[in-house]
């Protein structure tokens, strides 16, 4: 039985090197968009509190540097069913080892994380998060500021957000 698969969108820039110096706002999304990460709590000023998963998203995060020496994070915010961070890549789009891409860094967290959530619970191979990931080329200083304010205050909007779901 041959059944012909749609073909995937394309969400990466074409012929972009995302090794390149630079700023790029990430979006990684859990599998059917289960609200598996943290759960958002308060008035007024609302702030993720993470799960058992959420706090092992937190620890693998803090570790993108330790493992891509020319990636960094400058924010990052775990809500309910996705994440969203904000990289610089102080790179020339020279090769290190490992690469230094955003691909690469994105790659490994996913990897990492569903590795040890499987291992926590008891299951194999099974998804934790959706595949890919959108990513945003940060333009310029006034871009860079609107996302980092954007990543600060997402608990805040949480309930009009596109991802929001109560399950």
């Amino acid at each position: 039985m041959n059944k012909e698969l749609p073909n995937r969108k394309v969400i990466r820039l074409k012929n972009f090197d995302y090794s390149r110096r630079g700023a790029y706002f990430i979006t990684i999304c859990t599998k059917d968009r289960r609200n598996i990460l943290s759960t958002v709590v308060g008035e007024g000023s609302p702030l993720p509190r993470l799960s058992c998963y959420g706090k092992i998203v937190d620890v693998w995060i803090q570790k993108i540097s330790e493992k891509y020496r020319e990636i960094f994070v400058d924010s990052y915010i775990i809500m309910p069913n996705h994440i969203h961070l904000l990289l610089s890549v102080s790179n020339d789009g020279g090769r290190g080892d490992p690469s230094p891409t955003v691909n690469a860094a994105m790659g490994w967290l996913k990897y990492q994380v569903t590795k040890e959530l499987n291992k926590m619970r008891g299951t194999a191979g099974e998804k934790i998060f959706q595949r890919s990931f959108f990513d945003h080329i940060v333009r310029n200083r006034d871009d860079y500021n609107e996302i980092y304010k954007y990543i600060s205050e997402n608990p805040i909007r949480w309930k009009c957000d596109k991802f929001y779901s109560e399950e």
